[in-house]
């Protein structure tokens, strides 16, 4: 309603954030960055105008929008977040094509470059559409692709063009509005039923997003356009004001009550959903289950985004015994270190430097980019010094995934060479999208089952898994530790650590404090590596 979304949208924007496919209204981020442009803009037009004139007004938006362009590559790459969200740096996007219509008003392309350009802008889009993807930085330079091509497109202005001057896509143009509101509550419906890969659900959902499109276009935004322009100012008004005025109203209310988890709404209210709620970032990552991750050893703040301005504690990496354990790694490092400590027995020193996003490194990390590359290149050497001076007996390396793209051989080389007797790779943690707990209440709730197939579960971690046994199976410098072996059998995975539907994660794949206790408890101290510093020792 006041085109802030983007804001919210950014500031959730942590690396424990919820998975975007979860947020019913994550694409009204865009729909709020165009209102805030769009006011800002003739306002800002008109203050020029009155103190520069016509040209001034020109050269200042031509300066806005190349500064535009270099905030959005420069913060692309340390601060992606708000360079996705916020409109400083997307400005320019929307200024581009206001340079396009200023510059063809009254001079339009020559006829004899029309077709090419057209061709090039078309190519320039498909290439951004089959080439790009999540993990590139954006928007940045790469938007520079998309972005020209269009241009290029609206600067022929072909009306002949069997691109788009053609039945179906005038039509889709005229509906595309109602088809991009409906568009991602069907992806977030796709993605708890667990079909966001499956090839045929997903022509499902663009059928469905096109189909919910057209209705709307029809019964809801024409006939709602229309109905008001035929009235009088003041009733038209009263019928835009009206539902607004209780939408804030309720939104208020909602607020103030802290949701609307009322047993009027008995989808709320139901055992799953409040299952889910239990689960969610807000409610489970509380200041106890932080204080058990140890996120005081971590040198990103999640809670600013940023990296953090001082060394971690003394205390991460202090001394006592002879014997110690070094945990390294990222976020799911961290949700290992309660489990470990917990069947730790005294008289061994338990280090930790794990910090969001680092994967291990030795030298400058690669994986990473802006606040979490500085950060990890932090970490990755506050834990290289710190296992050179306290020669722990025992370093565990864990990360999300991608385990088979780090470079483990030249660490383990490393941690050899400074004479650390035992090496070991925890490989991934079973992994659900969006989240194991919405598997759970959607598909899995009886108390029963334990394990079990789920169309959700990241099938990609079982390929990364393979080719790190097949790496290190055999190598008498370290121990890899499938976790996926241990866990997975038949197909179905261990989801549930207890009969009372207790997730081995709390979200996608960070270890809930039952599950971390589990695999400590289950899988790690099993291992010849690990069980003689175990509370109870264990048969290997």
């Amino acid at each position: 309603m006041a085109f802030v979304s983007n804001l919210q949208f950014w500031r959730e924007a942590g690396y424990f954030d919820a998975a975007s496919h979860e947020k019913w209204l994550l694409h009204t981020w865009s729909l709020s960055v165009e209102w805030q442009f769009y006011i800002l803009l003739p306002l800002g037009c008109l203050l020029l105008w009155q103190w520069f004139g016509l040209r001034g007004v020109k050269l200042v938006l031509l300066a806005a929008g190349l500064l535009s362009l270099a905030l959005s590559i420069y913060a692309s790459v340390r601060w992606p977040g708000a360079a996705f969200y916020l409109l400083p740096t997307r400005a320019w996007e929307m200024l581009a094509g206001g340079l396009v219509w200023w510059a063809t008003r009254t001079q339009p392309m020559p006829r004899q470059w029309t077709r090419l350009a057209e061709g090039l802008g078309f190519a320039l889009i498909v290439l951004a559409i089959v080439f790009f993807d999540a993990a590139m930085q954006w928007p940045g330079y790469l938007a520079l692709v998309p972005v020209v091509g269009t241009m290029l497109v609206l600067t022929t202005n072909r009306s002949n063009s069997w691109l788009t001057a053609n039945p179906l896509v005038r039509h889709l143009g005229a509906s595309s509005y109602s088809i991009y509101l409906w568009h991602w509550p069907v992806v977030v419906i796709l993605s708890y039923v667990g079909e966001t890969k499956n090839p045929l659900w997903i022509a499902v959902g663009v059928g469905l997003s096109i189909l919910f499109g057209e209705l709307s276009y029809r019964f809801v935004e024409n006939t709602t356009r229309v109905k008001l322009s035929s009235l009088k100012k003041s009733k038209e008004s009263f019928f835009i004001l009206a539902p607004v005025s209780v939408t804030i109203v309720a939104a208020c209310f909602i607020y103030l009550f802290n949701g609307l988890n009322v047993d009027i709404r008995l989808g709320a209210s139901t055992l799953a959903a409040k299952y889910v709620d239990q689960y969610s970032r807000e409610n489970y990552l509380n200041a106890y289950v932080k204080e058990q991750y140890k996120l005081q050893c971590d040198f990103f703040d999640g809670d600013a985004h940023i990296a953090k301005g001082s060394d971690i504690p003394a205390s991460c990496t202090q001394k006592e015994y002879a014997d110690g354990i070094f945990l390294w790694g990222d976020s799911h490092a961290q949700a290992l270190s309660f489990g470990i400590r917990s069947h730790l027995k005294e008289g061994v020193d338990f280090y930790q430097v794990a910090s969001s996003g680092c994967q291990p490194h030795v030298g400058s990390d690669n994986a990473t980019t802006g606040e979490f590359k500085i950060a990890c290149d932090r970490s990755n050497k506050a834990a290289i010094d710190a296992i050179a001076r306290l020669k722990p007996s025992v370093v565990i390396m864990a990360q999300a995934g991608n385990h088979d793209k780090n470079d483990y051989d030249k660490i383990i080389e490393h941690l050899y060479k400074l004479g650390i007797k035992h090496i070991v790779l925890v490989g991934p943690v079973p992994q659900w999208q969006p989240s194991l707990p919405r598997a759970i209440a959607l598909r899995h709730f009886d108390k029963n089952e334990q394990s079990f197939s789920d169309s959700s579960f990241d099938k990609k971690l079982l390929d990364i898994d393979n080719r790190m046994k097949a790496l290190y199976e055999n190598n008498n410098q370290a121990t890899y530790i499938s976790l996926l072996d241990a866990l997975c059998k038949n197909n179905e995975c261990l989801a549930k650590v207890d009969d009372n539907n207790t997730p081995l994660v709390w979200d996608y794949g960070h270890l809930s404090l039952d599950g971390s206790e589990y695999i400590a408890r289950e899988v790690l101290f099993h291992t010849k590596e690990l069980s003689n510093y175990s509370k109870t020792k264990s048969v290997h």
